[in-house]
């Protein structure tokens, strides 16, 4: 069961998010112009719906495309579809559920324009993951460290900013995760969900399907 504050935010256009699952896959194997993939933790409907209402309220025109999530590995290109599939797939397999809990805001200002709410339990798991999936087909260099977070305002006034982190600093939600989505940055710009990854099975033997869990 999930748990979220009472804090509510102020109730702008109702915003949908662009990133869904589709039945078309990338190439197996090699890709010269390689595959831009993303892996993710996402939210209970309810809290990922109110995080984005939030979102928006500051302004934030990704609150429409993006929905509220804790990102394990940004985006990071692979010419290996085959390989990187398999290597998410079996660090899911080995990972078992945990809580997540994301409590108060915190800034990457001056940095980046960037405000979000922490993530407390949860986040030496977050980490984890992250080493583990950012290594083999996904391994790169980082320009900054990784940080679990979830972005609730990105690139707006100063003053939104401001408002975001002083409007959610008593902001708090608990619940369960217990997978984490396979994304590729499609040519359309849009991030499409390839796989819904349960944590603790043992890898897929079906290789020729795709998840079709919907992102939205």
């Amino acid at each position: 069961m999930s748990s979220a504050s009472k804090v509510t935010a102020k109730e702008p256009k109702r915003a949908t998010a662009r990133a869904s699952a589709s039945n078309s896959r990338p190439d197996n194997g090699e890709r010269s112009d390689g595959i831009s993939i993303g892996v993710i933790l996402r939210f209970p409907a309810d809290i990922a719906e109110e995080l984005q209402r939030w979102r928006a309220s500051f302004g934030d025109p990704m609150a429409a495309v993006v929905p509220a999530h804790i990102t394990l590995v940004t985006t990071t290109m692979t010419k290996d579809w085959e390989a990187t599939r398999t290597h998410v797939r079996e660090i899911a397999g080995k990972q078992a559920p945990f809580t997540v809990t994301i409590a108060g805001t915190g800034s990457f200002r001056p940095v980046s324009p960037v405000v979000f709410l922490n993530v407390e339990d949860g986040f030496g798991e977050c980490v984890n993951l992250h080493r583990q999936l950012q290594s083999g087909p996904l391994e790169r260099e980082l320009p900054f460290a990784y940080h679990p977070h979830v972005t609730v305002a990105h690139d707006v006034a100063p003053e939104s900013l401001d408002e975001a982190e002083a409007v959610l600093k008593d902001y708090r939600a608990t619940f369960p995760v217990a997978s984490m989505g396979l994304y590729e940055h499609d040519d359309n710009g849009i991030w499409q969900l390839r796989e819904e990854l349960d944590f603790g099975t043992k890898p897929h033997d079906d290789r020729g399907q795709d998840g079709a869990a919907d992102a939205s």
